[in-house]
């Protein structure tokens, strides 16, 4: 990607090297990962599956990284979410405005182990996740890398997809789709409860994939493989890839994020047109 010459946000919050503290409330909504990828990287780390899962206590936050104390706020991948962020920034505030309404720009939170959130607290095994309480995304750049590496999914514009994608859950936010989830998950089974999150998992990917054609149209930031690694990254994280590699079998019943082709072909959805009306996944009866 070429961000090089890019602005950086100032919604950023470095907490790595603190403590991460319990208690909170409100419902954290999936990124890029979801229940078995969990379970996939639990295993791969040694990590116990079930205190991830569970929400249990995962025993003291990780409080210092190598080398001793907190990464400088200047460091390399700190500049790169600031400038990502900020590369969402200019694409959401000017297509709210089109709308006739305000983008409210969220904070992406940086974390080492564990964090504290309005939603409660997560161990960084949960992956990168957006929480509606607080308008916050919330990455553990370190465990970010991780995954890829495990995931097979490398790349600078994996990463950058991965931070889209929650940016996309707070767009979501902002225009009511998840609280109207929400509600109609409130009353409805297991099956179509994970259907429903299924549909809003996909519609992040699209917006995620709306925002790299928009920016790339602006600004050309994109480089030859860069959408070969977004690709590669929705295609890495779809339930039944990971549930395959997992366990070894498949149950789309139990599909939270979507397939590995579904997951690829709505962030192409949203690439391609880069308009926020193709992004409605709640319409079609079959995604």
């Amino acid at each position: 990607m070429q961000l090089g010459g890019g602005r950086e946000s100032g919604n950023v919050e470095d907490r790595r090297g603190r403590g991460g503290g319990f208690g909170g409330r409100g419902i954290a909504v999936g990124g890029g990962l979801g229940s078995m990828v969990l379970v996939v990287i639990a295993l791969l780390l040694g990590v116990d599956p079930g205190v991830i899962l569970s929400g249990g206590d995962p025993g003291p936050a990780r409080t210092e990284t190598q080398g001793g104390g907190a990464p400088p706020a200047d460091d390399e991948g700190s500049r790169f979410v600031r400038r990502v962020l900020a590369e969402t920034e200019d694409v959401w505030n000017p297509v709210f405005q089109q709308m006739g309404r305000r983008y409210e720009e969220p904070r992406l939170v940086l974390f080492s182990g564990a964090v504290q959130s309005a939603c409660g607290m997560a161990q960084s095994a949960v992956g990168p996740f957006y929480c509606p309480g607080d308008s916050r995304v919330y990455i553990d750049l370190d465990f970010l890398a991780q995954m890829q590496r495990q995931l097979g999914a490398p790349g600078d514009f994996a990463a950058a997809y991965v931070i889209a994608h929650e940016v996309g859950h707070h767009v979501q936010n902002q225009l009511g789709v998840l609280g109207r989830v929400q509600q109609l998950r409130a009353s409805a089974g297991e099956r179509e409860g994970n259907a429903l999150q299924v549909r809003v998992e996909l519609q992040a990917d699209c917006l995620a994939g709306m925002w790299a054609r928009r920016a790339n149209d602006a600004r050309q930031i994109l480089e030859d493989g860069d959408i070969e690694e977004g690709l590669n990254a929705a295609a890495a994280v779809g339930d039944d890839r990971l549930q395959r590699r997992a366990r070894g079998t498949v149950q789309p019943d139990s599909f939270t994020h979507g397939s590995s082709e579904q997951r690829v072909r709505w962030f192409r959805t949203g690439l391609q047109s880069g308009r926020l009306e193709a992004c409605d996944t709640f319409a079609p009866a079959r995604l």
